[in-house]
């Protein structure tokens, strides 16, 4: 890592342990003054802003596993770990928000009054604090999904403040007794779209499926355009973590020499690290061919 790598990554890892603090600030005032107000909508917001916290703090631990040095036993080290990281955080949020949401039918059939001031001062001070944590992480990597679903949590959790904040509006109305809980609905079905596509997206780098904006046969066609004389194929391209792109492939040359097959083969790593970012390319030079011409790999 880089001396500006090096300083980029210490400066999200102190807006991460910032947002943190404000998350777990959030979480007690909104605890507190859900209780005090009867509000399950502050509860909601409250046990969302608890996931948030763990999900940071997930977040910070397994960047810092993620930066270990590979071992003899991990050979590509630690970054799959901020893969699981995020996974758990949404399987977390996803029941949470299914228990919070079985509570809110409850109470739509069972209407209970708020106190409406109490949530209110509770809402604007959590939608403060969750804007606070939202702009701190607003530069964070979109390649990097560990990162992206600790944003994706705070960004929620901002949404569903200013949705707390109408229901404490419209508590003292005729429907404000209907407007909680249905705003503790409305908070679990935002925060589970988002949070279906962090599982899917890890679920896939898990099974080592290729990044989504990568198309092998798009790759093994512009190779073959740029370089004519060469044809991949057996190729395998995954993600160890979060932006860590990695290709295996066999080229096939014909008769050339093995500093020629060397030459070719570092300005296709180049060509691939510049137009597909691919960090890590692993070429396997032929002649003849391994009698097998797809460009997709099979395990026999």
């Amino acid at each position: 890592m880089d001396r500006n790598h090096e300083l980029e990554a210490t400066n999200l890892d102190r807006r991460l342990w910032a947002s943190a603090f404000l998350n777990l600030v959030v979480t007690i005032i909104e605890f507190t003054g859900g209780l005090w107000a009867g509000s399950l909508a502050l509860l909601a917001d409250s046990a969302h802003n608890l996931t948030d916290v763990a999900a940071l703090g997930l977040a910070i631990l397994a960047r810092r596993l993620g930066r270990r040095a590979p071992t003899a036993r991990h050979t590509y080290g630690f970054k799959r770990g901020e893969v699981m990281a995020a996974l758990f955080n949404a399987a977390a949020l996803i029941a949470i928000s299914s228990l919070i949401a079985r509570e809110a039918v409850v109470r739509l059939l069972h209407p209970a009054a708020v106190n409406a001031p109490v949530m209110l001062v509770a809402a604007v001070v959590a939608l403060v604090a969750n804007l606070a944590s939202v702009f701190l992480l607003r530069t964070h990597s979109a390649q990097d999904i560990n990162v992206r679903s600790a944003f994706l949590h705070l960004l929620q959790d901002a949404l569903a403040s200013l949705a707390v904040v109408v229901a404490a509006l419209f508590a003292r109305t005729a429907a404000g007794a209907y407007v909680d809980p249905a705003a503790a609905i409305l908070i679990g079905v935002v925060v589970l779209r988002s949070t279906l596509s962090i599982v899917w997206e890890s679920v896939h780098t898990l099974l080592e499926a290729a990044p989504a904006n990568l198309n092998v046969e798009e790759l093994a066609l512009a190779v073959s355009q740029r370089f004519p004389e060469v044809r991949l194929h057996h190729i395998h391209a995954w993600e160890v973590g979060p932006g860590q792109k990695a290709l295996t492939a066999h080229m096939k040359l014909g008769a050339v020499s093995v500093c020629d097959a060397e030459i070719v083969a570092s300005e296709i790593r180049g060509f691939l690290r510049e137009e597909w970012d691919i960090a890590h390319t692993t070429l396997e030079a032929e002649a003849n061919g391994c009698g097998a011409e797809q460009i997709l790999g099979e395990w026999k």
